[in-house]
C-alpha cells in the first residue's frame, strides 16, 4: 500500500465518491469496470477502499489464473491480497466478512481498443451474482473513469500475443516504440464512484440457481455502472485535470 499510495495520490490524483456505500463491517461484493491495458485500476481501487473508508477496509480482488502464472506478477498479486477468481475463494472470503472485488469484463475490458473506451464489455454468465446471493451480501457497483486513457491501445499484435501466451499484446502511441519509456502510463485524472448497494439477502437460497434472476441482476449492475460512467464523463473537465 505504501508503494501504491504516491501513484494514487500524486500521479493519478484519484477522487473518490460514494465511499459510504461500502458497509462498515461484514461482507460485500464490489463489481467494477475494467480498463487501461494493464490492470492498474484494480490496484488503485484497493487504495481507495482502504484509505477513504472510515473503517480502512481491505479489498480482496479476484484475479485471473494468468496473473498467478506470471513470474514476479504472481508474487506481487499475492502480497497485494489478490486471490484466484473462482466461486470457492470468493465464497470463503465473503463468508469471513471480507470485501471482495471483481471486474467481470476480464481481459475483454482491459484489452479493448481505445476506440471502444468506456463501453462495457460482456459481464459473463453472472457468476458473481450467484456468489453474492449464496453469501447474502450486497453488490456495490463501481465506476472508474481515467484508467482508459493511461495506455491508449491503438493496435494488438495478435501473433506475438499467441507466442507469449498472452490474451493480447498492446500497441500504443508510445509502446513498444519508445522502449521502457513507452511503458510509463499517462498521468490522467481518475474518479472512482461507488454506487448504491444492491441487497441480496432478501432472496431465498434457491435463487442462486435461477438463470433469469442471474441475468436480470447482472444486467442491473452492468447498466448502473455504464450509466454512472457516462455521467462522470459528462462532468469531467479534462482527461488530465
Amino acid at each position: 500500500m505504501s508503494l501504491l499510495r504516491p501513484v494514487y495520490e500524486k500521479y493519478f490524483r484519484v477522487e473518490v465518491k460514494g465511499i459510504e456505500n461500502i458497509p462498515a463491517d461484514g461482507g460485500a461484493l464490489i463489481v467494477a469496470n475494467h480498463s487501461g491495458t494493464l490492470p492498474l485500476d484494480g490496484l488503485m481501487l484497493q487504495v481507495a477502499v482502504h484509505d477513504r473508508h472510515p473503517a480502512e477496509r481491505h479489498l480482496r480482488l479476484l484475479a485471473a489464473d494468468l496473473v498467478f502464472r506470471l513470474p514476479v506478477v504472481n508474487e506481487v498479486a499475492r502480497k497485494a491480497g489478490h486471490t484466484l477468481a473462482c466461486a470457492e475463494d470468493a465464497a470463503r472470503l465473503l463468508g469471513a466478512g471480507e470485501i471482495v472485488g471483481v471486474m467481470p469484463e476480464g481481459f475483454k475490458g482491459i484489452g479493448k481498443p481505445f476506440s471502444e473506451r468506456y463501453k462495457l464489455q460482456r459481464f459473463g454468465r453472472g457468476g458473481f451474482v450467484s456468489t453474492a446471493l449464496r453469501a447474502g451480501v450486497p453488490i456495490v457497483p463501481c465506476s472508474i473513469v481515467g484508467a482508459e486513457e493511461i495506455y491508449p491501445m491503438v493496435g494488438n499484435a495478435r501473433t506475438l500475443a499467441r507466442v507469449l501466451g498472452l490474451p493480447y499484446f498492446p500497441l500504443t502511441p508510445t509502446f513498444p516504440w519508445l522502449g521502457p519509456l513507452g511503458a510509463l502510463p499517462l498521468p490522467t485524472k481518475w474518479t472512482i464512484q461507488f454506487g448504491e448497494p444492491i441487497p441480496t439477502d432478501g432472496y431465498p437460497m434457491e435463487a442462486a440457481e435461477d438463470p433469469m434472476l442471474m441475468f436480470n441482476l447482472t444486467d442491473q449492475v452492468r447498466e448502473q455502472i455504464q450509466h454512472t460512467l457516462y455521467k462522470l464523463l459528462v462532468q469531467r473537465r479534462s482527461v488530465f485535470f
